[in-house]
């Protein structure tokens, strides 16, 4: 059976997310097992602390939510987020560039968040899939292990929509074993969940992340993060 605790990035970046907040967040990880905390990049310190002496990863995001930083702003990013005790970080593609098919420039700038993490961090690109046609869902992924990324990731969970059973799926198809997929934005439910890894994922970021393995009776519907 699937432990989706531990495929679960339970997480918290909305703009009014607190101290109180990422204290509660970080105890839930340690509580349910999950992967790793996903959060905003001035929590990092207080994740590390809170986090210490447990297995949970500190996952952070690069470039968010709109990816149009400069690639050297998002490699700086990156180097002070592993500086700060980041395990992993999430990075957002240049979205315009992609959709203008400057593929270069996108690639570039994958490369630059790669070699800026330089192996200290799992690197995962978001690509937004709300905003591309299937076409360019393959060829960012393509990109995106051409640059050496880890991971190719669907949603910020800010955009239009979240992750879809079929576009987690084209990506597992286009990458093979060359990355993995993380699925997330509208993972919900245990079925959400379930459906995301049945089509390829091997990680879920959901802020749903104790109701999804069944801790949790909670049934008010809440924004994506």
């Amino acid at each position: 059976m699937t432990n989706l605790a531990k495929m679960i990035d339970h997480t918290k970046l909305k703009a009014d997310t607190t101290k109180e907040d990422i204290i509660t967040l970080t105890g839930e990880a340690k509580t349910h097992g999950f992967w790793s905390v996903c959060i905003n990049p001035t929590w990092i310190p207080l994740a590390k602390v809170e986090l210490a002496g447990s297995d949970v990863k500190i996952c952070t995001v690069i470039g968010f939510p709109l990816g149009a930083n400069s690639s050297k702003v998002k490699a700086f990013e990156t180097e002070q987020a592993i500086t700060d005790g980041a395990d992993e970080v999430d990075m957002v593609i240049n979205v315009g560039a992609l959709k203008g098919a400057q593929y270069d420039v996108v690639l570039e700038d994958i490369k630059a968040v790669v070699q800026a993490a330089n192996g200290r961090a799992l690197v995962k690109v978001i690509i937004e899939t709300a905003l591309l046609t299937k076409e360019e869902i393959v060829k960012v992924c393509e990109l995106a292990v051409e640059a050496g990324a880890d991971f190719v990731k669907t949603s910020t969970g800010f955009s239009t929509a979240g992750a879809t059973v079929e576009n987690v799926k084209l990506m597992k198809d286009t990458v093979g074993e060359k990355a993995l997929v993380k699925a997330s934005g509208g993972v919900r439910t245990t079925a959400d969940a379930e459906a995301m890894v049945a089509a390829g994922a091997s990680r879920i970021g959901a802020s749903d992340g104790i109701k999804i393995i069944g801790a949790g009776d909670d049934t008010t519907p809440v924004s994506d993060y």
